[in-house]
């Protein structure tokens, strides 16, 4: 059976292990609908996963604060940050309460009209996200993930993440998955099968 584009990811995609989860939200949808303005869709080409508080990539690695306290929260909600001091940028918590584990949504493609997306702080620019909607409920909010086309393997690659040098051997880790196919991927395309 064809996923319905418009319906809803459930909160059991969100359960299950993140590395996997993050694989598995290319192609999907991301909808952003406000009462008074058109629906902005954009699909999914490029995520990273960040493992939690053992992982020295994941903001958890400095365990529970008030800024990570959304990653210990319910799988499905949003975790939005603000980097740079200029830049928001929009994660999808997973896994079990008080697992602090989430996947960032690094580009997109626009299936409405919106502007580029290649990269995590011009997803949430172009969407108009800030923190305003931090710990959303991506299953049922304005701001959801619906089924969209789920990525065929053959077009999923996976690479280090990007710009975590510092964080040791979790540095190499093949935790970012992207459309192999898609000119909006935000980073290099070397890769190897996801």
């Amino acid at each position: 059976m064809t996923p319905h584009p418009n319906t809803s990811l459930p909160r059991d995609f969100y359960l299950r292990p993140t590395a996997e989860v993050a694989r598995d939200l290319l192609g999907r949808y991301l909808v952003l609908e406000r009462p008074d303005s058109p629906a902005h869709v954009a699909r999914l080409v490029e995520t990273e996963a960040y493992l939690g508080e053992e992982d020295l990539a994941c903001h958890a690695s400095r365990g529970h604060t008030k800024r990570t306290a959304p990653m210990y929260e319910e799988a499905g909600h949003a975790y939005i940050y603000f980097i740079y001091g200029m830049y928001w940028c929009l994660n999808v918590v997973t896994e079990a309460v008080g697992r602090p584990y989430a996947v960032l949504l690094r580009a997109a493609e626009a299936i409405s009209e919106l502007p580029a997306m290649n990269g995590p702080g011009k997803l949430c620019r172009a969407l108009g996200l800030d923190g305003s909607s931090n710990r959303a409920d991506l299953t049922s909010s304005e701001l959801r993930v619906t089924e969209g086309v789920p990525l065929h393997t053959d077009r999923v690659g996976a690479s280090p993440r990007i710009g975590v040098g510092y964080a040791g051997p979790w540095a190499d880790r093949h935790l970012r998955f992207f459309d192999t196919a898609s000119r909006s991927v935000s980073g290099p395309r070397r890769h190897r099968p996801g």
